[in-house]
């Protein structure tokens, strides 16, 4: 699990510094909008997976996922600098896995994987702005 999260954070961190910093721009700044909206599309991936598992045996439910880091890259990618506070996940149907007899193609296992990626990424992000905060707030109390 450390090593998880060790790797995530150095994802974020060269996703950052690659994509998001631009010479001039307020770093704090950006890196906070950047975790929020990694918080805000966590938090709707969490829910889209509550929901894959409540309709596991529903007949003919697929399964829905959240679009969000294929969104932020083409933004980042297309303008060259993004208000990262307007992009906002969007739920979609993979609809690329196999549909049991039902026609349902939620499995409880590949759910339950997800759920614990998606927690961990979560985790990431809030540790890594509470640290931002306790930087910016030792910042101010410097005399």
């Amino acid at each position: 699990m450390a090593r998880v999260l060790l790797s995530f954070v150095e994802q974020a961190k060269f996703i950052f510094a690659r994509r998001c910093w631009k010479p001039g721009m307020a770093k704090t700044s950006n890196i906070v909008d950047f975790l929020e909206a990694g918080i805000r599309a966590e938090n709707l991936r969490q829910k889209a997976i509550a929901s894959n598992i409540a309709n596991l045996k529903t007949p003919g439910y697929r399964r829905i996922d959240v679009k969000f880091e294929e969104l932020l890259a083409k933004a980042l990618d297309s303008s060259g600098s993004a208000d990262l506070s307007e992009i906002e996940p969007k739920i979609h149907k993979p609809k690329q896995t196999p549909v049991k007899a039902n026609g349902n193609d939620v499995t409880l296992e590949v759910e339950v994987g997800n759920m614990v990626k998606n927690t961990l990424r979560h985790k990431a992000y809030i540790r890594l702005l509470g640290k931002k905060y306790s930087q910016i707030e030792l910042a101010i109390d410097v005399k």
